[in-house]
């Protein structure tokens, strides 16, 4: 049964996407690996379309040096734990779903379990040592993954299916050099929706997933250009399955 603020609450998407696609997105749940610039996007679009589960996981703490990016957090929340914080927020935004978020070290720990009872994954990530954990959880786990990762103007997104697409180790083999990472807000906005958008369409089962492509954006051109990815035979991590 639907309360009656809930379904204003969802009342232009309905017009999109029904009941029936309303309540699919209800008895989902997502995993959103990050609580920075892009999993505060991705987070605060997920929980307004009403997924009905959300789960949180990061190790860092809201510094003032965040908020021209993550704007989900207020100048009070500086010395919070950035996923308590963000779970918190969101539930004034929709207190109809299940929000949790929790301090976890992804690089350091085993995630196989913990993602298992979700849909879908989002790398909402800083670091590749993180990312490579994530892969790997999802793989185990046959559950798909949208990657995305920003930096400057610049930002990059798809979706990473488990025996249809190259999984994140084909793509990076490698760490990347790690730099200081300089970010304009808005970069965090424009991948971090299309991250939401590819998530909520996965869940619909309506229209097509970013699968064996990356997007690239410049923010500089305004250009968002498509590269056709192959999947690697001699991946280490997925080139035997």
């Amino acid at each position: 049964m639907w309360d009656k603020l809930e379904l204003q609450h969802y009342e232009r998407q309905l017009e999109l996407i029904g009941r029936r696609g309303q309540r699919r997105l209800k008895n989902s749940g997502v995993f959103i690996a990050g609580a920075g610039g892009l999993g505060t996007a991705v987070a605060a679009y997920l929980a307004a379309a009403g997924v009905g589960r959300i789960a949180i996981v990061d190790k860092d703490m809201v510094q003032a040096s965040n908020l021209n990016c993550q704007i989900m957090y207020s100048e009070a929340d500086a010395g919070r734990m950035k996923a308590g914080a963000l779970a918190e927020r969101l539930v004034g935004l929709n207190s109809y779903i299940e929000l949790t978020g929790e301090q976890v070290d992804i690089a350091g720990g085993n995630l196989r379990d913990r993602v298992a009872k979700f849909d879908i994954l989002v790398d909402a990530l800083d670091n590749f040592p993180a990312r490579y954990v994530l892969n790997e959880a999802a793989l185990a786990q046959g559950v798909p993954l949208v990657h995305a990762s920003i930096r400057g103007f610049y930002g990059q997104l798809t979706t990473l299916v488990p025996g249809l697409t190259p999984c994140l180790k084909c793509l990076f083999p490698e760490i990347p050099t790690e730099e200081r990472q300089a970010i304009l807000g808005p970069v965090c906005g424009v991948i971090g929706c299309l991250q939401a958008m590819e998530v909520i369409k996965y869940l619909l089962g309506n229209g097509s997933l970013l699968m064996n492509k990356l997007i690239v954006f410049d923010g500089l051109k305004g250009t968002l250009d498509a590269v056709e990815l192959v999947r690697r035979a001699d991946c280490p991590v997925c080139g035997s399955r």
